[in-house]
């Protein structure tokens, strides 16, 4: 049914009483818009006369689109989506989003499904709403999970029916409620970042620790009951001594008795010197400011409401008191409940010591931040005795430059996170710079060793004088603690949700270009084996994130090398030759060839003792160039470019499958223009996103060769790949300070530039295609993943997978599924000696399933799905031979370890001989 057309009023509306007492004049008869449940809507929602108009008339451009089923049998719902849309963009927001939702009877879920429904034509919802949208969706992520740990939490603490000499004010309802209330205000107040998790619940923990010394000792569990201090009788307060502030009282109560935040700390994995700073630096001057004032034991809940609500009216979001009530509107999508709550079904109860805790969002942050830290134990935050030999060893002493610069960047950066997270969160931000120096250290050392052995050089000057390495190596390291601290509640294995303090920001807080960050990446993560598989990932998504736009911004090095490339070969259209889409990935080049890969071209070859960590053919001496050369082949390009057209091709083939998997003719024709634009036409790349080009070059192929696929289809299957952004193809840089779409885009920029070429596909003679890229495993190896044995043993050796919690220790293999517990960890106590004869037992039996004989010459058997060792005597590995009296397990670690040392003895020969190739 199409919409109804606009009508007129049918009555005056009542008049309002001026403010003076006497009549307003009357007003003028206005046109009513839309329905008359649209008017009701907008009534009550108070928008504006513009907000009304505009609204409409999105509603009837999205009934008339194609697929608009779901605007026409959800009326009411497409016109609250409208009016928040239009109320956002025109700047008129008269309503909370709760409001809204409440109105037009949806959850928060469900609404923002709905959006991505809604937009049809990929035009109705600008950046602008995305990003108000996505601010939304953090913090309902923060508070969900937030209050799913604190309802739990809560559990633990205090009694569910407390004896009879509580008063009957002082009920659990009414606990959970002051608690939660003014956590909610002090967040509020106090943070400036509310999609912090970890801060939020370090916040979150000093209000418990607040509330239960409050709490009448009759009201609580154990260990708690016998921990808080005698600051109660029989649930009412006593009075205070006169002359004594609150706030001085409760600063001096936490200062003397610390056993409730101790105890806080240790059942949540937090760090309790973390806790106690937020507790004096931003909840006590919280407390000071709100005028809570306690009554009965707890805060007036009066009070605490009044200003929760003026907060919460002026934010006009997420009313998150609804939580208490379980408010429909705050329910979470059956698939959001499922991946918060993980708890293994116990099998009988002698097993539920070994039960796994739930993965929810606040146990995993509190985890990754526990292993960094266990990580870090052993590092300090000055450059260790071995650092120390590696400065002294160099030509000039950069000891004294490193320590200078390092104290340099702690002022800065504490500046920077106060600003970004609020003036009372300094000292954390401190705390924070403070694990990533022993990190910067730790990695450094590690570094240095590998080019040791690789070089055998132990005068590393040059490299150790590199101001924009060390920058790099110093930013990556305070990445990771950032990332660990920064996880957010949304955050799956495998995305990485934005914040303030997400990624780039770490760039603009060093003054670093993202190019000269890349180098630093993949040798980062090689030197330091015991980052967890998230911070991998989640390194491995910054260097995506600079390969795809953030390499090609104006001012980057990056086009700079790239015109010293064309220049070198005097060619207009090979940014570099060793770069083609064919050449094999693996490479054997570090962080130091990256950093010290020439720029300039050098007069001659520096002479005395080396100062580079380098081979010399791609490293420059410090002379500074009087006449010119040919440039020297720049590595850094030469890599940045191979993994460029690898992340631009898996791109292309996932949207490819999506799209065109019927033409697998056109792949190769669309990743020839694709990789033509990046190698020959770079600059269109310029303050542009890789996937920019990659869109317009497979609509370009599809328009030459008659496919008809339309750019709308293309933006729909974006859309729906992992880690993409609405705006990359709603807002495209047409030409200096102007953005538009990317239809925009192609009409008037990509096509204008490459027209030519991508005639010359519908032609009798069609360019050379280019070779399809060779497409590697990544080149981080994950510590969870398995590796396999060689040699043709069906074997696999798998790390021990860390618990959910890390109070009884670093990967501590206690917890451990039933499933599970006959694993052996090679380095950990295997306990009694039954678990040798159970896995020999298990042995055994699968060898008597074997149907071949065990004779030792009889021909290799066919591979078979079970896991199974060889039989004794010579070793298919290495030749070795066992004793008779070894047992099959004893035999395999032996044959496990003689593989390693010849896997490790392997790798550093290949290295050794990669060196002395490029030597030659």
């Amino acid at each position: 049914m199409p919409p109804k057309p606009p009508r007129r009023a049918g009555s005056a509306r009542t008049q309002r009483p001026s403010p003076d007492g006497g009549s307003a004049p009357p007003a003028a008869p206005r046109v009513e818009v839309g329905e008359a449940d649209f008017v009701v809507l907008c009534d009550a929602l108070k928008v504006s006369e513009s907000v009304r108009e505009k609204a409409w008339k999105t509603y009837e451009s999205l009934s008339a689109a194609d697929g608009a089923l779901a605007c026409n049998t959800k009326k009411k719902e497409t016109w609250g989506v409208c009016i928040f849309i239009v109320a956002i963009d025109l700047d008129e927001v008269t309503f909370t989003f709760t409001e809204l939702l409440k109105s037009i009877k949806m959850s928060v879920c469900t609404f923002f499904q709905f959006l991505k429904e809604v937009d049809v034509n990929m035009d109705t919802v600008s950046t602008k709403v995305d990003s108000t949208v996505s601010r939304l969706k953090k913090k309902y992520d923060v508070l969900f999970a937030l209050y799913h740990k604190f309802e739990r939490t809560c559990g633990l603490i205090y009694l569910e029916q407390p004896s009879s000499e509580i008063s009957a004010e002082l009920s659990s309802v009414l606990v959970l409620k002051n608690y939660w209330i003014t956590f909610l205000l002090a967040k509020g107040k106090v943070l400036q970042v509310e999609d912090d998790l970890v801060i939020s619940f370090q916040l979150l923990l000093c209000v418990l620790d607040y509330f239960i010394k409050l709490s009448p000792p009759a009201m609580l569990k154990e260990p708690y009951k016998s921990s808080v201090p005698a600051v109660t009788v029989n649930g009412s307060a006593r009075t205070p001594r006169r002359g004594q502030s609150r706030s001085s009282r409760t600063a001096k109560q936490l200062d003397t008795d610390t056993k409730i935040i101790e105890i806080l700390c240790k059942e949540h994995d937090c760090n309790l010197d973390e806790v106690k700073n937020v507790y004096f630096t931003s909840f006590i001057p919280f407390l000071n400011s709100a005028g809570i004032v306690a009554s009965n034991g707890l805060p007036e809940v009066e009070v605490i409401l009044k200003q929760y609500d003026e907060l919460y009216l002026k934010n006009k979001d997420i009313d998150a008191r609804l939580f208490l009530n379980h408010d429909e509107t705050l329910q979470p999508a059956v698939i959001a409940c499922s991946q918060l709550e993980r708890t293994p079904l116990k099998n009988n109860a002698d097993e539920e010591i070994n039960v796994i805790l739930p993965q929810t969002p606040v146990r995993a942050a509190m985890n990754n931040i526990q292993q960094l830290i266990m990580i870090l134990n052993s590092a300090t935050d000055k450059p260790s005795d071995t650092l120390i030999k590696y400065f002294n060893n160099c030509t000039v002493n950069p000891k004294d430059s490193i320590l200078k610069r390092v104290e340099s960047f702690e002022h800065i950066f504490r500046k920077k996170f106060a600003e970004a997270v609020g003036q009372g969160w300094a000292e954390i931000g401190s705390q924070r710079y403070k694990l990533g120096v022993r990190l910067y250290y730790r990695v450094m050392e590690s570094m240095l060793k590998s080019e040791e052995e690789r070089l055998s050089v132990q005068n590393f000057s040059k490299l150790l004088n590199d101001n924009i390495f060390h920058t790099s190596l110093l930013a990556c390291a305070v990445e990771v603690v950032m990332a660990t601290y920064g996880r957010n509640a949304s955050q799956g294995d495998s995305t990485s949700a934005e914040t303030d303090l997400s990624f780039p920001w770490i760039l603009n807080v060093f003054d670093l270009k993202a190019f000269d960050f890349y180098k630093v990446i993949e040798s980062f993560i090689r030197a330091e084996p015991n980052l967890t598989r998230e911070m991998i990932k989640h390194l491995e998504h910054c260097e995506h994130r600079i390969m795809e736009s953030l390499a090609w911004q104006t001012g980057s090095p990056l086009f700079d090398l790239i015109k010293q490339s064309k220049e070198r070969e005097g060619q207009a259209d090979q940014p570099e030759p060793t770069a083609t889409p064919n050449t094999p990935f693996q490479h054997n080049h570090t962080a130091a060839d990256l950093y010290l890969s020439p720029v300039k071209s050098p007069k001659k070859k520096a002479s005395g003792p080396p100062l580079s960590a380098t081979p010399p053919p791609d490293v420059p001496p410090a002379v500074t160039p009087q006449t010119p050369q040919k440039p020297q082949k720049s590595t850094s390009l030469s890599l940045f470019y191979k993994k460029v057209y690898l992340l631009a091709y898996r791109r292309l083939h996932t949207l490819f499958l999506h799209l065109l998997s019927e033409h697998p003719d056109l792949e190769p024709l669309i990743w020839t223009l694709f990789q033509h634009t990046l190698q020959n036409e770079y600059e269109l790349m310029r303050d542009r996103h890789l996937d920019q080009i990659m869109m317009c070059s497979m609509y370009g192929i599809c328009k030459v060769k008659n496919v008809d696929l339309r750019f709308k289809m293309i933006v729909s299957a974006y859309k729906e790949l992992c880690n993409t952004n609405q705006e990359t193809f709603k807002r495209v840089l047409i030409r200096e300070e102007q953005y538009d779409s990317i239809i925009v885009f192609y009409n008037l920029v990509f096509m204008q530039r490459l027209k030519t070429n991508i005639l010359q596909y519908a032609s009798s003679r069609p360019p050379t295609l280019s070779p399809i890229p060779h497409i590697p495993r990544s080149p981080y190896q994950f510590s969870n993943s398995p590796r396999r044995v060689p040699a043709g043993n069906n074997i696999y050796i798998s790390p021990l997978k860390s618990p959910y919690k890390f109070s009884d220790g670093f990967q501590s293999p206690t917890k451990m599924t039933p499933r599970s517990r006959i694993l052996v960890s090679i380095g950990e106590s295997f306990g009694t000696s039954e678990k040798f004869q159970k896995i020999n037992q298990m042995l055994c039996n699968s060898e008597g399933q074997l149907k071949r004989s065990a004779d030792v010459g009889a021909a290799a058997p066919k591979p078979l799905k079970r896991l199974r060792f060889d039989i004794e005597g010579t070793d298919e590995a290495d030749g070795s031979k066992h004793l008779p009296q070894e047992s099959k397990f004893q035999q395999k670690l032996a044959e496990m370890t003689s593989t390693r040392t010849r896997m490790q003895k392997q790798k550093l020969n290949d290295g050794n001989d990669t060196s002395a190739t490029e030597d030659k």
